[in-house]
């Protein structure tokens, strides 16, 4: 599983992350996106994360000043960010999802819908295509809370392909690998995209 960098300048680097690598150390592997990168460029700092099982564009910034720069656009929320997802069943049109979501504590790491715990989450979904069964969707996220475009899609009813957090049975048996991707991020006057593999 190697890291494919797809940019790399002297203030950020871009690179297509693989499903099933963490994006930072964890407690018991230390194997990770950060600890690649920092191979090739030493001075390289996190910026923001992906799920392990979340494939696509992570970024990362060179030295102490660039990452507090970025990270200063992710909380102002002036990164965009989209994603792809196959979801089970079939959907149609566009709509946002408005939910706001919490950590299930008894059942870490999975989250929840909380009207009284939750913090706002918002999710903009679009249909891109119908591949059989299933529907190929575009999301925005307008907040960035943990497991977001999971729960959210789950909780319409339309979990992502192969999630075994939140999917029923055959619809996280219906791919190896969790079928959601982050294919495009705008930030500091960049645009990087990046497609999927499915």
């Amino acid at each position: 599983m190697n890291i494919r960098v797809l940019h790399a300048d002297d203030r950020l680097v871009v690179i297509d992350k693989p499903a099933g690598l963490l994006s930072v150390p964890g407690r018991i592997e230390a194997d990770c996106a950060s600890a690649r990168v920092q191979t090739l460029y030493p001075d390289a700092l996190v910026v923001h994360r992906l799920d392990q099982a979340t494939s696509g564009l992570l970024l990362f910034a060179r030295g102490a000043q660039a990452q507090r720069d970025l990270s200063a656009e992710f909380a102002a929320r002036r990164v965009g960010k989209a994603y792809i997802a196959i979801v089970g069943g079939t959907l149609d049109g566009e709509g946002l999802i408005d939910l706001p979501l919490a950590a299930d504590w008894p059942n870490r790491p999975r989250q929840q819908v909380s009207v009284d715990l939750g913090k706002p989450s918002q999710t903009r979904w679009r249909v891109l295509a119908r591949e059989g069964p299933h529907t190929r969707v575009a999301l925005e996220p307008l907040t960035g809370r943990t497991h977001q475009l999971r729960v959210h899609l789950a909780s319409l009813g339309h979990a992502i392909l192969g999630d075994t957090l939140y999917a029923a049975p055959d619809i996280a048996a219906a791919s190896p690998r969790l079928l959601l991707h982050a294919s495009e991020l705008h930030v500091a006057g960049h645009h990087f995209f990046c497609p999927p593999d499915f």
